[in-house]
């Protein structure tokens, strides 16, 4: 009977003990199952990365922070959206390591209808892990350019000299034969290069020679047809889905994606990559050099004004910044600063017009031919071009001459105002004294004596002693301070 009282008192505590960590166990369920949902969701994304425009240092660098920011954010796939002409081949190079070396799938999808992904686009297309287009979409012309003008196509070459009158094939200049062969060269990297990605993503290496050799282009229909694509999604939400259960190299594994029903986060450039992009065009930079060579020399015409030399100052050191990651020929740099160079010399020594004439020409040329202008979206605006050399004949026809005329006029004001004034003696005594002039009283010395009353002429100034004659005598033709 003792037994089973005590096991009778036991029971009430065995009963809070089963409420109380039954309410725990409860708790915690619930709790893990919102978080779990929560880190689901977290890692249930994809982020979308939008290139517009020319492909440059600044679009290399933000897709470079897209892909870290994916990483941190655990995503599950980064969206390559673009719709590009084509851009430099360093920056290109530079979106494909960082492509090779993500450790999340990327998705590159030529987007909306009417994009194209042209030159740089298409071999970023080939290197991606999925390449898709948008329905109405275009890739190709993938022919590499070089500085100093584009390489010409096969169809565009100029026509080759008639033979000679024995029948045989003149042989071409030494200049032509160069030039062949460094087109060849950069010709034949860039299918290298191509096919490479195309080998390696199991792409039509075929049609990506044809792009580079004879600039061919596809639209999207046609480049999935020829397996040059992988998809044709309308949407963002359809790529996803279409790309759903694909098996792709990821770092020298296979990956099976799982993308569909990912949600969708966007990244978009922080300042520094829009201040990036916008100083890199090079129009831009174009006018930045200008502003800032012309605010140094108003700076060094009229010291002390601050705001032009140190405006000017910031300017040159971001157009220098900008030169320096553009493919820039510095011969065009030198013209630009030799025409700057004449038409400032043009105010300083008349030359009816030659000068200024010559400065403008040097100013032109050197600035068509400093970028490179077969690069898409890398030209020269010629509107922004000729407004910068009317502005600079402006800026050298009336305020140069201004400001050389400033320094040309007479002292209007301080001691200089008072040479060749008339005074009157107050006191003399033999060769020095007092005299009034200018509603001041002076002290004077003169080398002939003078009386008091006498008119006197000023001719010159020592410190605040005046050197004077008599108002009767002819001016001394050496007078000077």
């Amino acid at each position: 009977m003792t037994g089973y009282s005590g096991n009778r008192k036991a029971l009430p505590l065995i009963r809070v003990a089963v409420r109380k960590w039954g309410w725990l166990l409860f708790l915690g369920l619930v709790i893990q199952g919102l978080i779990a949902p929560a880190a689901e969701r977290q890692r249930g994304h994809a982020l979308v990365l939008r290139i517009d425009g020319p492909i440059g240092p600044a679009q290399a660098s933000y897709v470079e922070q897209g892909v870290k920011t994916a990483m941190e954010q655990d995503a599950a796939a980064v969206i390559l959206s673009m719709d590009t002409p084509g851009g430099l081949d360093t920056a290109m190079r530079d979106i494909i390591r960082v492509i090779f070396a993500s450790p999340l799938p990327v998705l590159t999808y030529v987007s909306p209808s009417g994009a194209r992904a042209a030159s740089a686009g298409t071999y970023i297309l080939y290197a991606s892990h999925v390449a898709a287009m948008a329905p109405g979409t275009n890739l190709g012309a993938a022919t590499p350019v070089a500085i100093g003008g584009g390489l010409p196509l096969p169809g565009g070459r100029d026509k080759e000299p008639p033979p000679a009158e024995d029948g045989k094939k003149p042989a071409a200049p030494a200049e032509d034969s160069s030039a062949k062969t460094m087109e060849a060269k950069a010709i034949n990297d860039a299918v290298a290069y191509i096919r490479a990605l195309a080998e390696l993503r199991g792409r039509n290496a075929e049609w990506a020679e044809k792009a580079v050799r004879e600039a061919a282009s596809l639209p999207a229909s046609a480049a999935l047809a020829q397996k040059v694509i992988d998809l044709m999604p309308a949407t963002l939400d359809q790529l996803l889905a279409d790309a759903d259960g694909r098996t792709i190299i990821l770092n020298d594994k296979e990956v099976q994606l799982q993308t569909a029903g990912l949600a969708i986060a966007h990244f978009d450039p922080d300042w520094r990559t829009q201040f990036l992009s916008a100083i890199t065009n090079p129009n831009v930079a174009l006018i930045l050099m200008m502003i800032g060579i012309y605010g140094l020399i108003f700076e060094f015409m009229s010291p002390g004004a601050i705001y032009p030399g140190t405006i000017g100052a910031i300017c040159l050191l971001i157009a220098l910044y900008a030169l320096g990651t553009l493919p820039v020929n510095y011969a065009g740099v030198g013209l630009i600063l030799l025409g700057i160079a004449l038409m400032i010399g043009e105010a300083f020594a008349p030359s009816f017009g030659i000068l200024g004439i010559g400065g403008a020409i040097a100013f032109v040329l050197g600035a068509t031919i400093m970028f490179d202008s077969d690069i898409p979206g890398f030209e020269i605006s010629w509107a922004i071009l000729l407004t910068i050399i009317g502005a600079s004949l402006l800026f050298t026809l009336l305020v140069v001459p201004m400001v050389i005329a400033a320094y040309r006029r007479p002292v209007a004001t301080g001691q200089e105002d008072m040479l060749h004034k008339i005074g009157d003696v107050l006191e003399w005594s033999g060769t020095a004294g007092q005299v009034f002039v200018h509603g001041e009283r002076w002290r004077a010395v003169s080398d002939t004596p003078l009386a008091v009353g006498q008119k006197v002429r000023i001719i010159g100034l020592d410190g605040l002693t005046l050197k004077v004659q008599s108002a009767s005598s002819p001016p001394s033709q050496g007078d000077r301070r």
